[in-house]
């Protein structure tokens, strides 16, 4: 694997990751029993804690893409073991 292919995965595993960690922990507005402005959505976060979520999403991105590297350096799935459908 190149350099650019391995930046390529790795930010598309981070964006998968990072839609997969943001609801996480999350209190909404309606839940906390937070009176809103006209113009609000209940439903919006009361603190999203984004610095805490990008670093988390950071470090299991890169343990998630170590495991893709690992599986494409070591051949651990060769494309001649998937069943192939005709």
């Amino acid at each position: 694997m190149g350099v650019l292919t391995g930046f390529a995965i790795y930010l598309t595993v981070w964006w998968t990751v990072l839609f997969v960690v943001l609801p996480l922990g999350t209190v909404t507005h309606a839940e906390a029993d937070i009176r809103l402005t006209d113009g609000s959505d209940p439903g919006s976060p009361v603190n999203p804690n984004l610095k805490k979520k990008f670093i988390t999403t950071t470090w299991v991105s890169a343990l998630v893409w170590l495991m893709i590297w690992a599986v494409i350096h070591f051949h651990l799935i060769n494309l001649s073991d998937l069943p192939w459908r005709s």
